[in-house]
């Protein structure tokens, strides 16, 4: 609720890793590793921003951050199929008036 992320072991009770409001105090409505990139995760806040965090590349800040201006996303879920090479990683975004939007993530966010 207040934008915090953890990163957990399922063998331990304390995280290996914490990032403390990462989404500016906003609460956190979806958080989904990537199906093609296990280093990769993406976070959806309550303001409709989606970060993207890419753990090889920088492991204290994501990596990219886009607003959705235009409606309320109220969810997101993740489109990829992980036995393939071919970097194809979608985002389906289920917006507050019903819309769902899919949009395709940069191949350096996608490929093994």
């Amino acid at each position: 609720s207040d934008g915090s992320i953890r990163l957990h072991q399922m063998t331990s009770e304390y995280p290996l890793m914490q990032w403390n409001d990462s989404t500016n105090g906003q609460p956190i409505t979806a958080l989904q590793w990537a199906l093609t990139r296990p280093s990769v995760f993406f976070v959806l806040d309550a303001s409709s921003n989606i970060y993207i965090w890419d753990l090889l590349e920088n492991d204290v800040l994501p990596v990219a951050k886009q607003a959705i201006p235009s409606e309320n996303v109220v969810t997101m879920a993740l489109l990829g199929e992980p036995e393939k090479t071919n970097g194809l990683l979608g985002i389906a975004l289920a917006k507050e008036s019903g819309q769902i939007d899919i949009q395709y993530v940069k191949k350096k966010w996608a490929l093994p």
